[in-house]
């Protein structure tokens, strides 16, 4: 299951996507993320599997465009510091 945080507003689609059949619950993409955006919780979408997953917190969900803002501006061209410690391709940006 893919699983989006985010929005869609007038200027673009900004969307934090975890694939759960993907991610193996390391925790990697959290511990490197500098704006502490991501968390591990219990994936709320799927009650019967009880898999620890990263997730968008709360409180960046709407604005997710500017939290992950500093990443995205010191790696131009680059891949965001939590999808290069995903080994698995779980998490994907947007933008």
């Amino acid at each position: 299951m893919k699983i989006n945080y985010g929005y869609k507003d007038g200027s673009g689609n900004f969307f934090i996507t975890i694939d759960t059949e993907k991610c193996i619950e390391c925790g990697k993409c959290v511990d490197c993320c500098p704006e502490g955006v991501l968390e591990m919780v219990t994936n709320e979408y799927d009650p019967l599997e009880e898999k620890i997953i990263p997730a968008v917190k709360e409180g960046h969900r709407k604005k997710i465009k500017y939290s992950c803002a500093p990443c995205k501006s010191t790696r131009r061209g680059g891949s965001l510091p939590c999808v290069v410690a995903c080994s698995e391709n779980a998490i994907t940006h947007s933008w």
